[in-house]
Protein backbone atom coordinates (compact mmCIF):
# COMPACT_ATOMS: atom_id res chain seq x y z
CA UNK A 1 0.00 0.00 0.00
CA UNK A 2 1.66 3.09 -1.45
CA UNK A 3 0.76 6.74 0.08
CA UNK A 4 -0.71 8.89 -2.50
CA UNK A 5 -1.19 11.80 -0.97
CA UNK A 6 0.68 13.67 2.20
CA UNK A 7 -2.98 14.72 2.79
CA UNK A 8 -4.94 11.71 2.23
CA UNK A 9 -6.05 9.56 5.01
CA UNK A 10 -4.85 6.01 4.58
CA UNK A 11 -5.98 4.29 7.39
CA UNK A 12 -8.16 6.00 9.76
CA UNK A 13 -8.00 5.73 13.05
CA UNK A 14 -11.57 4.17 13.13
CA UNK A 15 -13.87 2.71 10.94
CA UNK A 16 -17.37 1.87 12.39
CA UNK A 17 -18.35 -2.13 11.88
CA UNK A 18 -21.39 -2.93 10.63
CA UNK A 19 -22.22 -6.63 10.76
CA UNK A 20 -25.20 -6.12 7.97
CA UNK A 21 -28.24 -7.31 10.12
CA UNK A 22 -28.88 -3.24 11.31
CA UNK A 23 -31.09 -2.59 8.85
CA UNK A 24 -32.75 -5.77 8.57
CA UNK A 25 -33.88 -5.36 12.87
CA UNK A 26 -34.32 -1.52 12.31
CA UNK A 27 -37.09 -1.97 9.97
CA UNK A 28 -38.35 -4.60 12.05
CA UNK A 29 -38.26 -2.18 14.75
CA UNK A 30 -40.45 0.15 12.83
CA UNK A 31 -43.31 -2.51 11.49
CA UNK A 32 -43.52 -3.09 15.85
CA UNK A 33 -44.44 0.46 15.51
CA UNK A 34 -42.71 1.23 18.69
CA UNK A 35 -39.55 3.46 18.01
CA UNK A 36 -39.21 4.99 21.61
CA UNK A 37 -37.18 3.10 24.15
CA UNK A 38 -38.08 0.32 26.01
CA UNK A 39 -39.66 -1.69 23.47
CA UNK A 40 -39.31 -5.13 21.90
CA UNK A 41 -35.60 -4.57 20.85
CA UNK A 42 -34.72 -2.97 23.83
CA UNK A 43 -35.54 -5.39 26.16
CA UNK A 44 -34.42 -7.98 24.22
CA UNK A 45 -30.71 -6.45 24.29
CA UNK A 46 -30.99 -5.77 28.20
CA UNK A 47 -32.25 -9.06 28.79
CA UNK A 48 -29.23 -10.45 26.41
CA UNK A 49 -26.52 -8.44 28.23
CA UNK A 50 -28.30 -9.05 31.73
CA UNK A 51 -27.83 -12.81 31.18
CA UNK A 52 -24.81 -12.53 29.39
CA UNK A 53 -23.16 -10.79 32.53
CA UNK A 54 -25.26 -12.08 35.52
CA UNK A 55 -26.20 -9.18 36.66
CA UNK A 56 -29.33 -8.19 38.54
CA UNK A 57 -30.81 -5.69 35.56
CA UNK A 58 -28.93 -3.97 33.27
CA UNK A 59 -31.34 -0.81 31.37
CA UNK A 60 -30.13 0.74 27.52
CA UNK A 61 -29.14 4.51 27.87
CA UNK A 62 -28.84 6.88 25.40
CA UNK A 63 -25.24 7.03 25.76
CA UNK A 64 -22.61 5.85 29.08
CA UNK A 65 -22.23 9.44 30.40
CA UNK A 66 -26.14 8.85 30.85
CA UNK A 67 -25.61 5.40 32.54
CA UNK A 68 -22.93 7.37 35.13
CA UNK A 69 -25.79 10.04 35.55
CA UNK A 70 -27.70 7.08 36.48
CA UNK A 71 -24.57 6.03 39.15
CA UNK A 72 -24.33 9.18 40.73
CA UNK A 73 -27.97 9.79 41.60
CA UNK A 74 -28.01 6.11 42.56
CA UNK A 75 -24.93 6.23 44.79
CA UNK A 76 -27.02 9.53 46.28
CA UNK A 77 -23.86 12.09 46.01
CA UNK A 78 -24.26 15.39 46.29
CA UNK A 79 -22.32 18.99 47.36
CA UNK A 80 -19.75 18.38 49.15
CA UNK A 81 -19.45 14.25 49.00
CA UNK A 82 -16.28 13.35 46.90
CA UNK A 83 -15.99 10.91 44.55
CA UNK A 84 -12.14 8.86 43.95
CA UNK A 85 -11.40 8.55 40.47
CA UNK A 86 -8.77 8.28 37.93
CA UNK A 87 -7.36 11.56 36.34
CA UNK A 88 -6.43 9.60 33.40
CA UNK A 89 -9.98 9.53 31.94
CA UNK A 90 -12.78 10.90 30.06
CA UNK A 91 -14.57 13.82 31.23
CA UNK A 92 -17.88 12.17 31.53
CA UNK A 93 -16.52 10.22 34.34
CA UNK A 94 -16.15 13.06 36.47
CA UNK A 95 -18.92 15.34 34.99
CA UNK A 96 -21.73 12.73 36.19
CA UNK A 97 -20.88 13.38 39.63
CA UNK A 98 -20.10 16.72 39.79
CA UNK A 99 -23.59 17.42 37.95
CA UNK A 100 -24.87 16.65 41.54
CA UNK A 101 -22.69 18.91 43.61
CA UNK A 102 -19.74 16.27 44.21
CA UNK A 103 -15.99 16.78 44.54
CA UNK A 104 -13.99 14.26 41.89
CA UNK A 105 -10.67 13.32 43.87
CA UNK A 106 -8.01 12.88 41.27
CA UNK A 107 -5.73 9.53 42.22
CA UNK A 108 -2.93 8.48 40.23
CA UNK A 109 -2.84 5.52 38.09
CA UNK A 110 -0.64 2.14 37.68
CA UNK A 111 2.26 2.47 35.42
CA UNK A 112 1.95 -1.07 34.08
CA UNK A 113 -2.34 -0.82 33.07
CA UNK A 114 -2.85 2.60 33.11
CA UNK A 115 -5.30 2.16 35.33
CA UNK A 116 -6.58 3.61 38.94
CA UNK A 117 -3.53 2.58 41.51
CA UNK A 118 -5.74 0.81 44.13
CA UNK A 119 -2.75 1.14 46.36
CA UNK A 120 -3.22 4.69 46.54
CA UNK A 121 -6.88 4.63 47.18
CA UNK A 122 -7.03 4.63 50.73
CA UNK A 123 -5.43 7.28 51.59
CA UNK A 124 -7.61 9.64 49.53
CA UNK A 125 -10.49 8.81 51.81
CA UNK A 126 -11.79 11.10 53.79
CA UNK A 127 -15.30 11.41 55.92
CA UNK A 128 -16.98 13.44 52.86
CA UNK A 129 -16.06 10.12 50.26
CA UNK A 130 -19.08 8.49 49.22
CA UNK A 131 -17.85 6.40 45.98
CA UNK A 132 -14.99 5.15 44.30
CA UNK A 133 -14.90 5.07 40.02
CA UNK A 134 -12.81 2.00 38.44
CA UNK A 135 -12.40 2.86 34.92
CA UNK A 136 -11.27 0.04 32.70
CA UNK A 137 -8.45 1.87 30.33
CA UNK A 138 -8.56 0.10 27.23
CA UNK A 139 -11.10 -2.81 28.37
CA UNK A 140 -8.11 -3.90 31.00
CA UNK A 141 -9.84 -4.62 33.99
CA UNK A 142 -8.67 -2.70 37.00
CA UNK A 143 -7.60 -4.62 40.28
CA UNK A 144 -11.11 -5.43 40.66
CA UNK A 145 -10.68 -7.47 43.95
CA UNK A 146 -8.40 -4.63 45.89
CA UNK A 147 -10.40 -2.15 45.26
CA UNK A 148 -13.72 -3.46 46.18
CA UNK A 149 -12.19 -4.74 49.52
CA UNK A 150 -11.23 -1.62 50.27
CA UNK A 151 -14.97 0.02 49.41
CA UNK A 152 -16.23 -2.51 51.88
CA UNK A 153 -14.25 -1.22 54.52
CA UNK A 154 -14.85 2.15 53.90
CA UNK A 155 -18.55 1.52 53.31
CA UNK A 156 -18.54 3.05 49.61
CA UNK A 157 -20.19 2.15 46.57
CA UNK A 158 -17.78 0.93 43.61
CA UNK A 159 -18.62 1.95 40.27
CA UNK A 160 -16.98 0.48 37.26
CA UNK A 161 -16.68 2.83 34.31
CA UNK A 162 -16.53 -0.20 31.36
CA UNK A 163 -17.22 2.44 28.58
CA UNK A 164 -14.17 0.60 27.45
CA UNK A 165 -14.61 -3.15 28.83
CA UNK A 166 -17.68 -4.85 27.03
CA UNK A 167 -16.28 -8.36 26.66
CA UNK A 168 -13.42 -8.24 28.38
CA UNK A 169 -13.15 -10.19 32.20
CA UNK A 170 -10.91 -10.35 35.24
CA UNK A 171 -10.45 -13.10 37.02
CA UNK A 172 -12.45 -14.76 34.82
CA UNK A 173 -15.88 -12.49 35.83
CA UNK A 174 -16.98 -9.98 33.03
CA UNK A 175 -15.88 -6.35 34.11
CA UNK A 176 -18.97 -4.29 34.99
CA UNK A 177 -20.03 -6.98 37.91
CA UNK A 178 -17.52 -6.71 40.44
CA UNK A 179 -19.23 -2.50 41.78
CA UNK A 180 -23.07 -2.26 42.45
CA UNK A 181 -22.70 -0.63 39.23
CA UNK A 182 -21.46 -0.54 35.43
CA UNK A 183 -21.41 1.40 32.49
CA UNK A 184 -21.01 0.64 29.38
CA UNK A 185 -20.68 2.35 26.09
CA UNK A 186 -21.87 1.28 22.33
CA UNK A 187 -20.48 4.62 20.90
CA UNK A 188 -19.40 4.10 17.26
CA UNK A 189 -15.44 4.34 18.67
CA UNK A 190 -16.03 0.95 20.97
CA UNK A 191 -15.83 -2.85 20.17
CA UNK A 192 -19.93 -3.24 19.93
CA UNK A 193 -21.63 -0.28 18.87
CA UNK A 194 -25.34 1.36 17.93
CA UNK A 195 -24.07 4.79 17.03
CA UNK A 196 -24.46 6.36 20.41
CA UNK A 197 -25.76 4.59 23.17
CA UNK A 198 -24.55 2.73 26.43
CA UNK A 199 -25.87 1.02 29.22
CA UNK A 200 -26.31 1.07 33.03
CA UNK A 201 -25.17 -2.30 34.56
CA UNK A 202 -26.85 -2.99 38.16
CA UNK A 203 -25.52 -5.72 40.31
CA UNK A 204 -26.96 -5.03 43.59
CA UNK A 205 -30.53 -6.25 43.37
CA UNK A 206 -31.66 -3.13 46.14
CA UNK A 207 -30.98 -0.52 43.58
CA UNK A 208 -33.09 -1.97 40.81
CA UNK A 209 -36.56 -0.14 41.43
CA UNK A 210 -34.87 3.16 42.11
CA UNK A 211 -33.22 2.75 38.78
CA UNK A 212 -36.19 2.02 36.77
CA UNK A 213 -37.37 5.43 37.86
CA UNK A 214 -34.56 7.13 37.37
CA UNK A 215 -34.71 5.56 33.88
CA UNK A 216 -38.36 6.33 33.27
CA UNK A 217 -37.88 10.46 34.33
CA UNK A 218 -38.50 9.89 37.81
CA UNK A 219 -41.89 8.15 36.99
CA UNK A 220 -43.06 4.40 38.10
CA UNK A 221 -44.04 3.61 34.68
CA UNK A 222 -42.15 0.08 34.86
CA UNK A 223 -43.98 -0.82 38.06
CA UNK A 224 -47.34 -0.26 36.42
CA UNK A 225 -46.69 -1.50 33.16
CA UNK A 226 -45.97 -4.81 35.42
CA UNK A 227 -49.73 -4.27 36.96
CA UNK A 228 -48.30 -3.47 40.38
CA UNK A 229 -50.03 -0.06 40.35
CA UNK A 230 -52.99 1.31 38.79
CA UNK A 231 -51.46 4.25 37.35
CA UNK A 232 -47.87 5.70 36.92
CA UNK A 233 -46.65 9.05 38.11
CA UNK A 234 -43.82 11.25 39.15
CA UNK A 235 -42.65 9.48 42.03
CA UNK A 236 -38.72 10.94 41.96
CA UNK A 237 -35.98 12.62 40.07
CA UNK A 238 -34.83 11.34 36.82
CA UNK A 239 -34.35 12.14 33.39
CA UNK A 240 -34.58 11.02 29.69
CA UNK A 241 -31.89 8.26 29.44
CA UNK A 242 -33.80 5.72 28.13
CA UNK A 243 -32.17 4.69 24.27
CA UNK A 244 -34.51 4.56 21.66
CA UNK A 245 -35.99 0.86 20.29
CA UNK A 246 -34.21 2.37 16.50
CA UNK A 247 -30.75 2.33 18.70
CA UNK A 248 -31.25 -0.85 20.19
CA UNK A 249 -32.43 -2.84 17.22
CA UNK A 250 -28.78 -1.50 15.89
CA UNK A 251 -27.37 -2.86 18.48
CA UNK A 252 -29.00 -5.78 18.46
CA UNK A 253 -27.78 -7.20 15.13
CA UNK A 254 -23.81 -5.87 17.17
CA UNK A 255 -24.75 -8.04 20.41
CA UNK A 256 -25.49 -10.84 18.22
CA UNK A 257 -21.93 -10.69 16.19
CA UNK A 258 -20.13 -9.95 19.40
CA UNK A 259 -17.84 -12.69 19.99
CA UNK A 260 -16.44 -12.42 16.67
CA UNK A 261 -16.23 -9.14 16.31
CA UNK A 262 -14.18 -9.26 20.05
CA UNK A 263 -12.00 -12.26 18.33
CA UNK A 264 -11.22 -9.77 15.22
CA UNK A 265 -9.72 -6.99 16.92
CA UNK A 266 -7.67 -9.77 19.36
CA UNK A 267 -6.19 -11.09 15.75
CA UNK A 268 -5.28 -7.57 14.42
CA UNK A 269 -3.99 -5.80 18.83
CA UNK A 270 -1.49 -9.84 19.06
CA UNK A 271 -0.61 -9.05 15.28
CA UNK A 272 0.18 -5.33 16.33
CA UNK A 273 1.91 -6.58 19.40
CA UNK A 274 3.85 -8.98 17.72
CA UNK A 275 5.16 -6.75 14.56
CA UNK A 276 5.83 -3.78 17.93
CA UNK A 277 8.26 -6.22 19.66
CA UNK A 278 11.58 -5.69 18.36
CA UNK A 279 10.73 -2.07 18.42
CA UNK A 280 10.24 -2.29 22.36
CA UNK A 281 13.60 -4.34 22.67
CA UNK A 282 15.32 -1.30 20.79
CA UNK A 283 13.99 0.77 23.27
CA UNK A 284 11.79 2.87 20.77
CA UNK A 285 8.23 2.61 22.80
CA UNK A 286 6.53 0.54 25.23
CA UNK A 287 3.77 -1.78 23.92
CA UNK A 288 0.91 -2.07 26.53
CA UNK A 289 1.18 -4.24 29.53
CA UNK A 290 -1.67 -7.09 30.28
CA UNK A 291 -1.80 -8.54 33.47
CA UNK A 292 -2.17 -12.57 33.41
CA UNK A 293 -5.59 -12.32 35.37
CA UNK A 294 -7.18 -9.90 33.11
CA UNK A 295 -8.87 -11.12 29.71
CA UNK A 296 -8.98 -7.84 27.51
CA UNK A 297 -10.99 -7.37 24.36
CA UNK A 298 -8.42 -5.41 22.30
CA UNK A 299 -10.52 -2.12 22.31
CA UNK A 300 -7.08 0.06 22.35
CA UNK A 301 -3.87 -0.47 21.05
CA UNK A 302 -1.78 2.28 22.56
CA UNK A 303 2.11 2.79 22.56
CA UNK A 304 4.23 4.88 25.01
CA UNK A 305 6.95 6.73 22.80
CA UNK A 306 10.22 8.09 25.37
CA UNK A 307 9.00 11.64 25.30
CA UNK A 308 6.39 14.11 24.76
CA UNK A 309 8.19 15.55 21.61
CA UNK A 310 8.41 12.11 20.43
CA UNK A 311 4.62 11.62 20.44
CA UNK A 312 3.92 14.69 19.44
CA UNK A 313 6.28 14.58 16.53
CA UNK A 314 5.47 11.00 15.64
CA UNK A 315 2.04 12.34 15.81
CA UNK A 316 2.89 14.57 12.94
CA UNK A 317 5.05 12.21 10.57
CA UNK A 318 1.94 9.47 10.92
CA UNK A 319 -0.42 12.13 9.56
CA UNK A 320 1.47 12.93 6.62
CA UNK A 321 1.83 9.38 5.66
CA UNK A 322 -2.30 9.04 6.31
CA UNK A 323 -2.42 7.36 9.24
CA UNK A 324 -4.84 8.45 11.91
CA UNK A 325 -3.09 8.02 14.77
CA UNK A 326 -4.56 10.31 17.95
CA UNK A 327 -3.49 10.91 21.65
CA UNK A 328 -5.15 10.22 24.88
CA UNK A 329 -6.23 12.19 27.41
CA UNK A 330 -5.50 15.81 28.46
CA UNK A 331 -5.55 14.49 32.13
CA UNK A 332 -8.72 15.57 34.12
CA UNK A 333 -6.36 17.27 36.67
CA UNK A 334 -4.94 19.54 34.97
CA UNK A 335 -7.94 20.69 33.00
CA UNK A 336 -9.63 23.78 33.33
CA UNK A 337 -12.69 22.19 34.60
CA UNK A 338 -10.81 19.65 36.52
CA UNK A 339 -8.75 22.55 38.27
CA UNK A 340 -12.37 24.26 39.09
CA UNK A 341 -14.15 21.28 40.31
CA UNK A 342 -11.91 18.77 41.70
CA UNK A 343 -8.75 17.77 43.71
CA UNK A 344 -6.10 15.85 43.54
CA UNK A 345 -4.66 13.71 45.56
CA UNK A 346 -0.90 13.80 45.19
CA UNK A 347 1.25 14.58 42.18
CA UNK A 348 -0.14 12.17 39.60
CA UNK A 349 3.10 11.97 38.26
CA UNK A 350 2.23 9.06 36.32
CA UNK A 351 -0.78 10.38 34.92
CA UNK A 352 1.05 13.56 33.75
CA UNK A 353 3.76 11.26 32.52
CA UNK A 354 1.53 8.80 29.65
CA UNK A 355 -0.96 11.26 28.87
CA UNK A 356 2.38 13.27 27.21
CA UNK A 357 3.99 10.04 25.83
CA UNK A 358 0.97 8.30 24.41
CA UNK A 359 -0.05 7.28 21.08
CA UNK A 360 -2.97 5.10 19.99
CA UNK A 361 -2.72 3.69 16.71
CA UNK A 362 -5.71 2.58 14.50
CA UNK A 363 -7.84 -0.54 15.09
CA UNK A 364 -10.65 -1.65 13.50
CA UNK A 365 -12.92 -4.55 12.31
CA UNK A 366 -11.58 -4.95 8.82
CA UNK A 367 -8.01 -4.05 8.97
CA UNK A 368 -5.95 -6.49 6.89
CA UNK A 369 -2.55 -7.01 6.92
CA UNK A 370 -1.73 -4.81 4.69
CA UNK A 371 -3.42 -1.99 6.53
CA UNK A 372 -0.88 -2.92 9.71
CA UNK A 373 1.93 -3.23 8.27
CA UNK A 374 2.01 0.08 6.50
CA UNK A 375 0.99 1.41 10.01
CA UNK A 376 4.29 0.03 11.67
CA UNK A 377 6.15 1.10 8.24
CA UNK A 378 5.11 4.74 9.00
CA UNK A 379 5.84 3.91 12.73
CA UNK A 380 9.12 2.70 11.77
CA UNK A 381 9.72 5.87 9.45
CA UNK A 382 8.59 8.54 12.38
CA UNK A 383 10.76 7.24 14.63
CA UNK A 384 13.92 6.65 12.53
CA UNK A 385 13.93 10.54 11.73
Amino acid sequence: MERSSRTRTVVPFNRPFVTGGEIGYIEEAIAHAHLSGNGPFGRRCSEHIRDHLGSAAVLLTNSCTAALEMSALLANVGPGDEVILPSFTFSSTATAFVLRGAVPVFVDVREDTLNLDERLVEAAITERTRAVVAVHYAGVGCAMDPLGEIATRAGLMLIEDAAQGFGSTYRGAPLGTFGSLGALSFHETKNVISGEGGALIINDPLLVERAEILHEKGTNRSTFFRGLTDKYTWVDVGSSFVASDLAAAFLWAQLEKAEWITTQRLAIWSRYHELLADFEARGLLRRPRVPEDVGHNAHLYYILLPTGKTRDDTLQHLAESGVNAVFHYVPLHSSPAGRRFGRSMGELAITEDVAARLLRLPIWVGMTDGDIEYVVKSLEGALAT
